[in-house]
């Protein structure tokens, strides 16, 4: 599925009776089946922009389509994945995965069946009895990720979803995540802090500024998979440079995992 902001706002009011401008004026089309990753400052309004797609916000300014079709609110097509935990504590890997399928009313056998492919897709196979208490961040996220892709979405948008773990189990999940999107299809949007994770998973990175939040530049990722800075190190580098310059994070370097 195609989605094409035009001119897309969106503004609050202040308790002094002004208004805070949190995106100005984003127009972005995202290509079907593509993995887009949406990078800023905190406080940039990128996960803004993702509620914005996803329907949970309601713009101010501008239009969202998806295949050429003006859409406000949910779709049923879209879906997200949070950065925190959402792994309901009482039901199993194979409950949890099979929740939405469970909600919408599916046949108990063809859920069973889904349910047992998708616990094959994100890796969670001998796991599929635990709770999520006996799992790892990392297990809890492909959970997360699984009850997710089970209701076949079109468009999968992820906030920060590694966020909360350490740097290298955030890139075997994210390598991970790779083959789930190759597999199933899905056009991804992810959002994240770390230029390291922008480069090693997109297609194509939006760079969003801040104050009111605007994309300065779009950058198609051509280096070939999969990506370390040890492949192809002086263009993964010049990359990096690029991304930390339209940033401003010249002078902190330390910003570039975080």
């Amino acid at each position: 599925m195609r989605v094409t902001l035009q001119g897309i706002g969106k503004s609050y009011p202040t308790q002094g009776g002004g208004t805070f401008v949190a995106l100005e004026n984003v127009s972005l089309e995202i290509r079907e089946g593509e993995f887009l990753a949406l990078i800023g400052v905190s406080g940039c309004g990128k996960s803004t922009l993702l509620e914005l797609i996803a329907g949970l916000q309601t713009p101010t300014a501008g239009t969202i389509a998806f295949d050429g079709i003006p859409h406000v609110g949910p779709h049923p097509r879209v879906s997200v994945v949070f950065q925190e935990d959402s792994t309901f504590p009482w039901k199993t890997v194979a409950g949890n995965i099979g929740f939405g399928l469970e909600m919408r009313g599916a046949d108990p056998k063809a859920r069973a069946r889904r349910v047992e492919a998708m616990i094959d897709l994100v890796g969670l196979r001998g796991f599929e009895d635990r709770y999520p208490h006996q799992l790892s961040g990392g297990m809890r996220q492909r959970v997360a990720i699984g009850r997710t892709l089970v209701l076949d979405p079109a468009i999968l948008l992820m906030d920060e979803p590694f966020g909360a773990l350490d740097e290298q189990t955030r890139f075997l999940l994210g390598e991970e995540l790779l083959r789930i999107w190759r597999e199933s299809g899905a056009t991804v949007v992810f959002v994240t802090h770390s230029l390291h994770e922008a480069v090693q998973l997109a297609d194509r990175i939006a760079v969003i500024a801040p104050r009111p939040g605007r994309i300065v530049r779009i950058i198609d990722n051509d280096l070939s998979r999969p990506r370390r800075e040890s492949h192809e190190a002086e263009r993964y580098g010049a990359m990096i440079e690029e991304l930390r310059v339209l940033l401003g994070l010249e002078g902190n370097r330390e910003q570039t995992r975080a």
